[in-house]
């Protein structure tokens, strides 16, 4: 929003330059009005050519004035070399200059623009353009997968690095949140900012407010979409709807629940596990431990030893909605 503030004022200053200069030079120009919708116009070029190249990075930039260089040069020292000169016709000779100069500019910029750095030190010798710190890596939170907590783990364990972007929406999502009625939503609120905060305090990443916000969208997951598209940013949830919403969009996305289950283990029958009986099973003798991830495995004839350590070996699993169930046979249990 404070971009548009910044193009309002730039065009208003046209459109008063535009004015000035019609008093300057009336027979240019015209009079005052058609000499402010002279500048006005030209400002709103200006700012229609900032909007067509709002994708452009500097380094696209650099690249392609470092192209247009070369491509003049080479240019010039073709029409500079002799060829032309049998060419005593002033138009001909001035139109092959330019069509010199437009080709060869055209094939530097295109030519730089698909090359990398190791291009680049072939053609200037001992220079490298190494860059001084690591590229950012940008990921872009969301409400759930703050209040979550397992990011926090993830960052302190080295998994994830990089700058992690917290838009301001969502942080004024999380202290509404905080301050509601509901005592289990307000203790949801209070642990993500908690985490966020544990977050901040970590010397492995990078912690962002971002002010950007989309008045128009009405939605906190169309404002994260179209953040995480202007920013090129990576966003990371673990609401599945705002997955498949971002996907649908072109924008890449981590689901959290999707990737801790991508990496829970594969068990195989006849596997040994160590786990505690916590209550009883739905069939009589039947009893029901869980894994560290939370699955759910069915001991059989072990309704006896609830609430104690025990030893099973895997039988067979079974594939349910929620997860996978697993159902095992008493192995050891012991000594208490």
């Amino acid at each position: 929003m404070a971009l548009w503030y910044i193009r309002i004022l730039f065009l208003a200053m046209c459109a008063v330059g535009g004015y000035a200069a019609s008093q300057v030079q009336p027979e240019f120009v015209g009079h005052g009005a058609l000499g402010a919708l002279v500048g006005l116009g030209f400002g709103g070029a200006l700012v229609l050519v900032d909007e067509l190249l709002k994708g452009f990075s500097l380094r696209a930039f650099s690249a392609t004035s470092f192209g247009l260089l070369l491509g003049s040069v080479v240019a010039f020292l073709l029409d500079h070399s002799g060829l032309l000169e049998h060419l005593d016709e002033r138009p001909t000779r001035w139109l092959i200059r330019v069509g010199l100069f437009l080709s060869f500019s055209y094939i530097g910029i295109v030519l730089a623009m698909r090359s990398n750095k190791e291009d680049f030190s072939l053609i200037i010798p001992y220079v490298r353009f190494a860059p001084q710190h690591r590229p950012e890596y940008l990921w872009l939170l969301d409400t759930s997968v703050i209040i979550d907590g397992r990011i926090a783990d993830l960052i302190e364990c080295d998994f994830l690095d990089g700058v992690m972007v917290v838009p301001r929406f969502v942080l004024q999502e999380l202290q509404a949140i905080g301050d509601a009625a509901d005592p289990a939503r307000r203790a949801r609120g209070r642990r993500g900012l908690e985490m966020l905060g544990r977050i901040q305090r970590s010397l492995k990443v990078e912690v962002r407010i971002h002010d950007g916000d989309f008045p128009e969208e009405s939605e906190v997951d169309a404002k994260l979409v179209r953040l995480a598209h202007n920013l090129g940013a990576k966003l990371l949830t673990n609401d599945h709807n705002l997955g498949q919403i971002a996907a649908l969009q072109s924008v890449r996305c981590v689901n959290l629940h999707e990737a801790a289950k991508a990496l829970k283990p594969v068990l195989l029958p006849g596997e040994v596990l160590a786990l505690r009986l916590v209550r009883e099973g739905r069939d009589k003798g039947q009893a029901v431990g869980y894994l560290n991830d939370g699955t759910m495995v069915v001991v059989n004839e072990a309704q006896q030893l609830i609430g104690r350590p025990v030893e099973v070996a895997v039988q067979s699993l079974h594939q349910t909605g929620a997860g996978v169930m697993v159902f095992a046979e008493l192995k050891s249990v012991p000594p208490a």
